[in-house]
């Protein structure tokens, strides 16, 4: 089986898409977000870190690699299907990585959907630090009640002037809302997609 998912046109702008710890490439989130962007015209790479192929080769679970071994991977992702900066990003932990490649010279911006500030309940072992200094166009889409980092705690994080946050409206860390909020999991997908896809037209615009 393959390591990576291509798809979209040719000579769309190119978004490398990382996933989160629990869920493979493949998942429902990643399928359709990766689907929404293709229909606007982006050029989409999934890939699998190397203890989620693992786990598609015997079917045991693992949990993540450390960060180094995640970076290494995914920067050979990059470096496999670029040789121009262009726009990565991930699903909360596969943001987290993407974000900590910003000094990488083949990345013009870094999309974070669902970034994990904290484990859920732990709001003391923040991981976000680095998104106090980071150099280039970032964006952060985050539910409005993701436990990784609500929306009332924004006010005491720090963030550099390249960094632009939006909350799906009532959504958890996939963005699904409640269903008496009266907002929809598609729906939010859907603005999800479409301010991911402008951000990322934007970065390519500003090359």
């Amino acid at each position: 089986m393959s390591h990576w998912i291509v798809e979209g046109p040719k000579n769309g702008p190119l978004f490398i898409f990382a996933h989160g710890a629990g869920a493979d490439m493949d998942n429902d989130f990643m399928s359709a977000v990766a689907k929404g962007l293709v229909e606007q015209g982006v050029r989409v790479v999934r890939f699998n870190f190397p203890y989620m192929v693992k786990r598609g080769e015997d079917g045991k679970k693992r949990p993540p690699d450390r960060a180094p071994k995640l970076l290494e991977a995914y920067e050979e992702v990059i470096t496999h299907f670029t040789s121009q900066p262009i726009v990565i990003g991930g699903k909360s932990m596969g943001g987290r990585m993407s974000s900590l490649l910003a000094d990488n010279a083949l990345v013009a911006g870094v999309a974070c959907l669902g970034f994990p500030f904290h484990p859920p309940g732990k709001p003391e072992k923040y991981k976000g630090e680095h998104l106090a200094t980071i150099n280039k166009p970032t964006l952060i889409l985050q539910g409005e009640r993701d436990t990784f980092g609500k929306r009332e705690e924004f006010e005491s994080f720090t963030f550099s002037e390249k960094v632009a946050v939006s909350f799906m409206p009532d959504g958890d860390h996939s963005f699904k809302p409640r269903k008496r909020s009266g907002y929809t999991d598609a729906g939010n997908i859907a603005l999800a997609v479409e301010q991911l896809a402008a951000f990322i037209k934007e970065v390519y615009s500003e090359k």
